[in-house]
């Protein structure tokens, strides 16, 4: 009888990273693995790492020491680093942080295994050897599907594998393990991307764009509808260019529909959309499809000209509005996220007041605002007319109140209204929890349910507003529907 190997899985940074740890469970799992929560359960620890902003990376390194320290005090032996801060460092991170047994890069995704069994048996495995994955695949984005196949792409294992390697769970199987419960899950539509912007390192470590074959998305999704998913959202580092490598850029609006057809299926979510890239037909899709939700995570990171061209990015605050218009006389009720970087390199006092112009006048529902840092790698991190550190801090914290105050007073606004939540979670101290159309996983706050009568996971109830607190809603449940949906 094979000896028992347990294996852990952390995973750390966006819901792409999520993605790729399901893959590696599922590779995992299919080769004998056991797979269990707890670190301090597992011969292997595998974090899979985030290796966006210092932040993030500090969260990684922690966890890796973190996981480190149950070596000799229970039955932790070994623990590996894997994913972007692992992709992007390599070596590097192998020589500052000893306390890895393993630094794997994605082209070791496949091995996975392997890898692990071996650094358990006390061998070595040589650390990744970082390199622009940009290099890997060809200029035209046209003629990167036949070259894909040769290329590491976390997150884009194929579905109807073999047997033996996909999770017994039909002919429509992707290479995938669930690690929850939750009936969200993500499904990644592409990886890696075409932009430069001046203060993003992403594409140097996770490639240039390609594209998942809809037959795939299909597929995963499918599945992840027979493990009891209620809701996939479609993830990426650019899902407006899904398709352009596939000989149609508008392959999105074919796909959406598709999907919200899919059995046992009632939502389907949309993330990470270039403002520049928003084209009539999508918006006419996210918004005006039954099961599609109009939800619209744009990226924005300013609105004032120059800080945008500094940025390498496109648009500005009025053509930024008039998008917003566009949505939300379609969708009234539309739910709109962004992010925004402050203090880049030679922003102005006027730059950050048309930046406050523009939060003031475009109602989002939710708003992430970070202070600019040098990033290594990245062409912002070359530029004269740095911000001073305390300038920075004070314009973010400045934001920050701002932001706070008025995804409050967005929240407010939504008194009133008629939401479908869906239920996430159930207990005696919370009650039922769940989020609204508008509301994405993690990120853009929750609804309260103000009675958990009739309800149960993955149920999809309808709720007035009736009251606030912060960015979260407080609803009180209108009717449950014998079945999950509306």
């Amino acid at each position: 009888m094979p000896e028992r190997r347990t294996v852990a899985l952390v995973t750390l940074g966006c819901a792409r990273n999520e993605v790729d740890s399901e893959e590696l469970a599922g590779r995992l799992e299919a080769d004998g693995w056991e797979l269990v929560e707890d670190a301090e359960a597992a011969d292997v620890a595998v974090v899979n790492t985030c290796g966006f902003v210092e932040a993030a990376k500090k969260d990684s390194v922690d966890a890796l020491l973190e996981a480190n320290d149950l070596k000799g005090h229970g039955r932790t032996q070994a623990v590996v680093a894997v994913g972007c801060m692992a992709e992007r460092y390599g070596k590097d991170l192998a020589e500052a942080l000893p306390e890895a047994d393993g630094v794997l890069g994605f082209d070791d995704y496949a091995d996975i295994s392997d890898r692990l069994q071996t650094i358990l048996n006390g061998g070595i495995h040589a650390s990744h050897t970082p390199r622009d994955r940009r290099k890997l695949l060809p200029i035209s984005p046209a003629e990167r599907q036949d070259a894909g196949a040769e290329v590491a792409l976390p997150g884009h294992a194929p579905v109807d594998l073999p047997d033996g390697l996909a999770p017994a769970s039909g002919p429509r199987a992707p290479l995938r393990r669930r690690l929850g419960t939750n009936p969200v899950a993500s499904v990644k539509l592409a990886s890696g991307c075409d932009r430069r912007c001046s203060f993003c390192a992403i594409p140097s470590f996770r490639g240039s764009f390609i594209s998942r074959r809809p037959s795939d998305v299909l597929g995963e999704t499918r599945w992840l509808a027979e493990q009891g998913v209620k809701e996939v959202m479609l993830v990426s580092e650019n899902n407006t260019s899904y398709g352009k490598d596939l000989g149609d850029i508008r392959l999105l609006e074919t796909l959406l529909p598709e999907l919200a057809a899919v059995d046992g299926i009632e939502r389907v979510r949309v993330s990470y959309l270039q403002p520049a890239e928003m084209r009539p037909g999508l918006i006419d899709v996210l918004t005006g499809t039954d099961k599609v939700v109009p939800y619209f995570d744009l990226s924005f990171q300013h609105s004032a000209p120059a800080v945008l061209r500094s940025m390498r990015r496109f648009g500005d605050t009025d053509r930024f509005l008039e998008l917003l218009s566009t949505i939300r006389d379609r969708a009234p009720q539309a739910g709109v996220r962004s992010n925004f970087i402050v203090g880049f390199p030679g922003e102005s006092e006027a730059d950050l007041a048309e930046l406050e112009r523009f939060l003031t006048g475009a109602r989002l529902d939710a708003i992430g605002v970070f202070g600019y840092s040098d990033e290594e790698g990245t062409e912002a991190a070359t530029y004269e007319h740095k911000l001073d550190e305390d300038v920075v801090a004070e314009r973010l914290a400045r934001v920050s109140r701002l932001a706070e105050e008025l995804v409050s007073q967005r929240a407010d606004e939504r008194v009133g209204e008629a939401v479908h939540v869906l239920v996430e979670s159930i207990d005696d101290e919370d009650g039922a929890v769940g989020r609204g159309e508008h509301q994405a996983p993690e990120t853009d706050g929750q609804v309260l349910l103000t009675s958990s009568e009739g309800l149960s996971v993955g149920r999809i109830v309808e709720a007035k507003v009736i009251g606030t607190q912060g960015v979260d809603l407080v609803a009180e449940p209108l009717e449950c529907s014998e079945e999950a949906g509306r």
